[in-house]
């Protein structure tokens, strides 16, 4: 009798534990492009030497879990961080339990994708975007913070530019009205371009809604901008059901949105960034002045 209670308790634990596992979030450190994919081939415990094969297989793992009922993540595997991270860490850098513990780091600081069910070669661009742009925020914070305080007033610079930049959105979304609106800004920086994108819709009533991260990812941009005074800009596309596209457009001047003539967003809009040669216009696509923001807007100290 006491071995078949055991067998039962061994049945009931094992039962226990795949509860457990499907309940355990999966963590996948992608290596999304060849190169990092060869950097990590210099050690000797990563089996892998073909990236194509190797992410058929993260794919096929993915579907594995998910047909599990298992909640996987994935996220950017940068192999020179990796190295950093052995390295201050202590631990060996050719051995799975490292990879592993550099993973479970990245995922709870980093960029990362949930996996729901979409193909490889549509979720690396995702997720390649998210690390993009978190990079961009992480970069434009330290700079606001490493700015200090007016030397007239004492305040914050930082955070009075964030605190304009805010402003100005919510007063180009307010004004734009009903629609589902595309915003762009960029602004150059001593090292880097800063470029951020928010999407954001607004109904016939109430105010725009805004996704908090996105939505703090742009509004730290356009405060680099506003503290630093740098040239740049910030395009509105909306669209709306039944009408043309609209786009309106602001020059970024002395900390300030100026708002653009037609001709000039039609000229910035159809003009080949890179080369300097026209662009065909889009069709359906009305280009506008910029509109006026007010003057109410909270001053940036400097």
């Amino acid at each position: 009798m006491a071995h078949i209670r055991n067998n039962g308790n061994s049945r009931h634990g094992t039962s226990m534990r795949r509860t457990l596992r499907r309940e355990a979030a999966s963590t996948i450190g992608l290596l999304a492009d060849e190169q990092d994919f060869a950097a990590m081939r210099r050690y000797r415990t990563f089996t892998f030497d073909d990236h194509t094969i190797y992410l058929q297989q993260v794919e096929s793992l993915l579907k594995a879990l998910s047909a599990q009922g298992m909640h996987a993540t994935v996220a950017l595997f940068d192999p020179e961080e990796y190295a950093e991270f052995c390295a201050e860490s202590g631990i060996a850098p050719d051995a799975p339990a490292s990879r592993s513990r550099f993973t479970a780091e990245i995922a709870s600081a980093g960029a990362t994708v949930a996996y729901s069910g979409q193909p490889i070669d549509t979720l690396i661009p995702i997720l390649v975007g998210r690390a993009v742009r978190r990079a961009t925020w992480e970069y434009a914070t330290t700079l606001l913070a490493g700015l200090g305080e007016c030397a007239d007033c004492g305040q914050d610079i930082g955070h009075a530019a964030f605190d304009r930049a805010s402003h100005l959105l919510l007063r180009i979304l307010e004004t734009a009205g009903p629609g589902t609106h595309h915003l762009v800004c960029s602004t150059p920086t001593d090292n880097e371009h800063l470029l951020a994108v928010l999407h954001t819709e607004r109904g016939t009533a109430g105010p725009a809604r805004l996704e908090s991260e996105e939505g703090a990812e742009f509004v730290t941009v356009l405060a680099v901008a506003v503290a630093l005074e740098r040239p740049g800009g910030v395009v509105l596309r909306t669209s709306s059901a039944g009408a043309q596209d609209r786009v309106h457009g602001w020059r970024l001047t002395r900390g300030n949105l100026v708002p653009l003539s037609a001709g000039e967003v039609f000229s910035a809009y159809c003009t080949d960034a890179d080369t300097g040669e026209p662009v065909a216009p889009e069709p359906h696509v009305e280009y506008c002045a910029g509109f006026e923001l007010g003057a109410d807007e909270p001053e940036a100290h400097h």
